[in-house]
Order: C-alpha cells, then structure tokens, then sequence
C-alpha cells in the first residue's frame, strides 16, 4: 500500500530525468522524476484525508486503459503547501500539492485552457497521489499516463468527450537558419528529463520536440503550444530566458512573480531565447486545436 505521511528529505543533489514537467530537486538516497512550482522548495506529503482507490468499469468514452495502478492511495493536500510535485521513482508515481487540473493536463498532453466545462474544484482543490504499478516494472511516460487516465475514471468518474475549438496557441517552427541543438547520446528507450533550475533555466536531455512543447504548454505558457519542427530526433539543450507575467502562472506562489525588475544581464524574453539559443522560432497566432469536454466529474469519497 502507499505510505500517508511519507517525508521526502531534502539533502544530496541528483540529476533527475522527467515525466512532465520537472525540475532537478535536493533529494537524498532516490533518483526522482520531479516537478516543483517554488525551485529550491523541499518536498514532504502532508497529513490529510486519504481516500480510497477502488476499481471500477472502464468508461466506454475512455482510451484503452489496460495499464492501471496494482495499488494507488489519494489524500488530500494540506493547503499551506506551494509549488507542486510529480515524480516516478521505479514502479511509484507520486504527486504532491496537485490539482485534478493538473493530472488532467499531465495525462492527456493538454494545456488548462484545452480543458472545458470544470467545476472551479477541479482547478482549486489539491490532492497527493501515491500509486504503485507492479512490483519491478519500470513504466514508460505512456504507461505512467495511461495510468493516471485510468486511475481518473475510477476515482473521480471522469468522463469526457473531443471537440475542435479554435484557440489561441504558440507554434514552433524551424529558424531561418535552422536548429541548433545537439542530438543526445542517451538511451532513445528511457525518459527525457527537462527541469527548471529556478524559472526561465531550463534543461533538457534526451527529449523529443514534442516532450518540450507538452512541458511548455502544460508549465510554463498560457495557451497550447503546437510543434512543427517537423524534427524527429532526441535532443539536449539548455534554454535560459526571462519570463514575463504569463508565464509559469500556475507554477507561482499565492501572489507571486516569476521574476525581479529587468537588469541587463538578464537572459531575453522566451521569444529571443527560443530563437538565438534553439535556432526555432515561436510564434503566436490562433489555429484549430482539440478540447477536451468533460461531461461528468466527482470528487472522490473518502474510504
């Protein structure tokens, strides 16, 4: 079963590869795959309501969900807790401190505003996820989000339907002169990892130009970010820049801004950054884009 209360302590520094949206963490003793609002912020679950994790039918509106949970336990979030947390380590998946929004957006590849028809809870109330999948499996990013698609059916009774609604999103192309970016030498087969070393320091190994859009548009913009670089390969870069006040909204404290007042050593805005560092260029404009329309959604009962 998992562990309520589990402390997660905060001392040796590891590389962590990712999941989703993740940044390189102190952690002690477990290599992470971890995501944190607040950079620098330690991470612990908190006492709270733990809710059941039954199994029932599949929703006919549903994917094929065959991969599920052997074991999955949902809390309630205690709310003084900033940022938010997703990490894989071995069979577990863990997230602290995060919305139905955010498994929503991390298990289909969405941006918030792909999401329609949400009772303000969705995006409001938090939760603490813990589920195991079997014992020496090490699930892929697919199967980890088929996993949380699953485990929405079940605990929440998530159901939805696709429509195609003309959005405002972010393309990104090829430069003039084409990418820079270094193909990566890792395991094609293991996960990417892309972080943030604070907002606006970004670094990314072993990722698909779709890893980086789906982390972009889920963490850092404001509206969906569609790839069409047309480029296949895994790559390694860093991508520093200075966020301006769209960005990372979700990510913030209460109240908070993402940066100081300008200086000028500062890295440049995300356009520039992606332009000069990536040899991509992103642009805003508005395009046909699928929504997810959900037509039933409940909070989970307690056990």
């Amino acid at each position: 079963m998992a562990e309520n209360g589990r402390k997660l302590p905060g001392q040796s520094t590891m590389k962590i590869s990712v999941l989703w949206l993740l940044v390189v963490v102190p952690m002690a003793g477990n290599a992470l795959y971890s995501q944190s609002g607040i950079p620098g912020s330690a991470a612990s679950s908190q006492d709270g309501k733990t809710i059941a994790a039954p199994v029932a039918a599949i929703s006919p509106k549903s994917a094929d969900l065959s991969r599920e949970f052997e074991v999955a336990t949902v809390k309630l979030s205690n709310p003084a807790t900033p940022g938010r947390q997703f990490m894989a380590k071995g069979h577990e998946f863990i997230t602290i401190n995060t919305t139905l929004n955010d498994l929503i957006t991390y298990a289909y590849g969405l941006n918030a505003r792909q999401i329609v028809g949400a009772p303000p809870w969705v995006g409001s109330e938090k939760y603490d996820l813990d589920g195991k999948s079997s014992e020496g499996s090490q699930p892929t990013d697919a199967e980890w989000k088929t996993m949380i698609q699953r485990l929405l059916v079940d605990r929440f009774q998530f159901s939805y339907h696709h429509e195609s609604r003309e959005l405002p999103v972010y393309v990104l192309t090829l430069g003039k002169n084409g990418p820079k970016l270094k193909r990566s030498e890792a395991d094609p087969g293991s996960l990417p990892g892309i972080g943030f070393r604070g907002f606006g320091n970004m670094p990314v190994s072993n990722a698909t130009m779709a890893d980086f859009a789906a982390m972009m548009q889920g963490s850092v913009l404001d509206r969906p970010m569609i790839d069409r670089t047309g480029l296949k390969g895994r790559y390694d870069f860093v991508l520093r820049w200075t966020p301006d006040d769209s960005q990372f909204i979700g990510m913030r404290p209460p109240g908070g801004a993402t940066a100081l007042a300008i200086r000028p050593d500062d890295p440049p805005s995300l356009f520039t950054a992606v332009q000069e560092q990536l040899g991509l260029k992103l642009d805003s404009t508005k395009a046909p884009v699928d929504v997810l329309v959900i037509d039933r959604v409940e909070k989970p009962s307690a056990n």
